[in-house]
């Protein structure tokens, strides 16, 4: 009861506790799924939100979290860039400028399980690879389409969450829903004004940049993560369930029409050093990326001053 007196305290609409017994969809490890995307070319996003109920392919927005990009729209990048289709439906990831620099910072990470509680610590500073020069320069490219003037810097954050989640209802989400192996934030899809941050936002060559608190944070999948495995887990959502990359075999990996309504699926996967069969979410190339919405109870995060904000300038 307490863990879901926090969750209406933070989302401001879980408006039931989940119910055991939801019927799962479960990956089919012989099946071949495809590679959608692999001419480079992704669907943007924009307009794919929903504040009522979820539905696979749409960030399930908490109203305090929808209300908030009226005024997140004066804010964020100001200007299409040229990895934009000419119709505005595509975007190619590779084509996108980044941001420049190799900025080394002491990560600091830390991870424990006892009594069905997993507790995670972190600076939210990446301990295993760089990140780009912020704020963003005025003589960096990046500028000309993204004028993000936030500078990193670390935080104290303490996560508690539940190392055995129960499966239920989907939940909607505020812009924070999880954090990553690598010690940095995982952040929805959406930039302050509601926008896919993935084809609008100019990150580093990381897939990461800093919100107007300074914390660093991810949208998509980081091509610096160790591993796009479907079995490997690179970081946990913030109602315990694991996060893992897409990548079934060679040419087989998943999309956003492969999974649930909350972007996951139920599977094998290599957790506190032992192959279980669990739900887990799927960080995915294409829109909503990760976490859409919540099956499990979500926690607090200790240590945050304030509830997190899109990266607003």
């Amino acid at each position: 009861m307490v863990l879901w007196l926090i969750c209406v305290a933070v989302v401001a609409a879980c408006t039931e506790p989940p119910r055991q017994g939801a019927q799962r969809l479960t990956l089919d490890a012989g099946h071949d799924y495809g590679d959608l995307f692999a001419d480079g070319k992704l669907p943007v996003g924009d307009g794919k939100i929903v504040t009522e109920r979820a539905r696979g392919g749409y960030v399930y927005a908490c109203p305090r979290y929808a209300e908030s990009f009226a005024a997140g729209a004066a804010v964020g990048a100001a200007v299409r860039g040229p990895w934009f289709s000419a119709d505005g439906q595509w975007y190619y990831p590779d084509m996108k400028t980044h941001v420049q620099g190799q900025v080394q910072h002491h990560g600091e990470f830390s991870e424990t399980k006892s009594e069905g509680v997993r507790v995670i610590t972190t600076n939210d500073l990446p301990r295993n690879h760089s990140t780009g020069r912020f704020p963003i320069a005025t003589d960096d490219t990046a500028y000309q389409y993204d004028r993000n003037p936030n500078a990193i810097t670390a935080q104290d954050l303490t996560y508690v969450l539940a190392s055995e989640p129960t499966y239920g209802v989907p939940q909607c989400i505020g812009p924070e829903v999880g954090v990553m192996l690598s010690g940095v934030v995982l952040f929805s899809a959406l930039d302050a004004g509601g926008r896919d941050a993935g084809a609008w936002e100019v990150q580093d060559g990381c897939a990461g940049h800093p919100e107007v608190t300074g914390s660093y944070h991810y949208h998509t999948p980081s091509p610096c993560l160790a591993t796009s495995d479907i079995a490997e887990v690179v970081g946990y959502a913030l109602d315990g369930f694991p996060i893992t990359g897409a990548r079934v075999g060679d040419g087989n990996i998943l999309t956003t029409r492969d999974l649930d309504e909350c972007h996951g699926i139920t599977s094998s996967v290599r957790l506190d050093g032992r192959d279980v069969k669990t739900y887990h979410y799927v960080m995915t190339q294409d829109y909503p990326y990760s976490v859409n919405c919540f099956r499990g109870r979500p926690t607090t995060v200790q240590g945050r001053a304030q509830r997190p904000v899109p990266p607003g300038r």
